[in-house]
């Protein structure tokens, strides 16, 4: 900082001396403030807030000492250097200056040379304290900027993670780029749900090992589930051994039936090694497969800590009985599902009465190219 800049408070009962003193220091252009008693004097320091005091000691009604120990008692004025300026010289009267917290003194008749020698001291130490504070006061906000970075990025991981439960790469990182929570609020809206069920397996998981039981449904996830997020299925839930995926929500997808349908074939010619693997094994295990398109109530379902992303309604339903129909390695399409996509390679097997519908459903069997 240059010395234009300082501005230095001047407190004296004899007027003479202020101007003398305030001479000398507007030479050094220094900006000056005059106080003729401790009550004026404290009143400038608290509200111009002085860069440096130079403070006569001997003063009527309110001394130097005084208006010292106010002063740095103040939470505004405390780190405002004082210069405490006095015709005594004893050693008792300079340790009391010091113990109420005056920074130096100066010892009348003083030398000019040395007064100005001591007002510079005095400010360069001001300065390099005010330098360090401000630097102190820019690390404290960017430590709490940092922080409450780190809160966000944390928070917006763990949501990603809770995203990622259920939703593919893609879509995760639309609904990041969003208001996740407009978009995962409660709506209708059509969809193709897919159910994915393991035929055989209750036998299975009973006359097998709970070690081979669990890895077998491991190396089912691990084929199907890079294909379900590889079309941007929603993965509601595990069934055990079985899932249900959707396509449609939480974004919208106009091709959801064509899409699905991609979808199974990939993960029916994906499982044929897995299932030539268990069969060699004697486990007996095939995939059966349903699919239904139809309007379902969409949102978040569960309770605190354990929230999931659910499709609820008749297609979910109809999905599950046509899964539940299809025989090993078969797959079982609604007639919603049938008229929306594009595929060719499906086949008409007629109407079926299904557990928990009132009027038959035509039933579709997509062909294995």
């Amino acid at each position: 900082m240059s010395e234009e800049i300082h501005t230095i408070l001047v407190v004296d009962d004899i007027k003479d001396n202020v101007l003398m003193l305030s001479a000398h220091l507007k030479a050094k252009k220094y900006k000056i403030l005059q106080a003729f008693n401790g009550v004026d004097a404290i009143k400038i320091a608290i509200t111009e807030l002085p860069d440096l005091i130079l403070l006569d000691v001997k003063m009527p009604q309110m001394s130097g000492h005084d208006v010292c120990a106010q002063l740095k008692q103040h939470e505004s004025t405390k780190l405002i250097p004082i210069i405490l300026v006095t015709a005594h010289s004893e050693t008792s009267e300079i340790v009391k200056g010091f113990e109420i917290g005056a920074d130096d003194y100066l010892i009348k008749p003083y030398n000019y040379m040395e007064m100005l020698a001591r007002v510079r001291s005095m400010l360069r130490i001001q300065d390099a304290q005010m330098q360090a504070l401000e630097a102190n006061r820019k690390l404290d906000e960017l430590n709490q900027n940092l922080e409450e970075k780190v809160q966000l990025q944390v928070s917006e991981l763990a949501k990603a993670n809770r995203l990622r439960r259920f939703f593919s790469p893609q879509i995760v990182d639309s609904i990041l780029s969003e208001n996740a929570d407009d978009i995962l609020k409660e709506h209708r809206r059509e969809i193709t749900v897919v159910f994915l069920d393991l035929r055989n397996f209750t036998r299975f998981a009973d006359s097998y090992s709970p070690q081979i039981v669990i890895q077998s449904i491991r190396e089912f996830h691990a084929i199907v589930g890079p294909i379900i997020f590889k079309h941007q299925g929603t993965l509601e839930r595990f069934t055990g051994d079985g899932l249900m995926v959707f396509l449609g929500d939480p974004e919208p997808m106009e091709n959801h039936a064509t899409e699905a349908i991609k979808m199974v074939e990939e993960i029916h010619e994906s499982m044929l090694d897995l299932e030539a693997e268990w069969k060699e094994k004697e486990y007996n295990l095939e995939l059966g497969i349903g699919l239904a398109t139809g309007e379902a109530s969409l949102g978040t379902i569960g309770f605190e800590g354990r929230y999931d992303y659910a499709a609820i309604g008749t297609v979910t339903n109809l999905a599950a009985r046509l899964c539940g129909k299809a025989e090993g390695n078969q797959i079982l399409i609604s007639e919603r599902c049938k008229e929306l996509s594009d595929v060719a390679n499906i086949r008409e097997m007629g109407d079926f009465d299904l557990k928990g519908f009132s009027q038959a459903q035509k039933i579709y069997e997509l062909i294995h190219s």
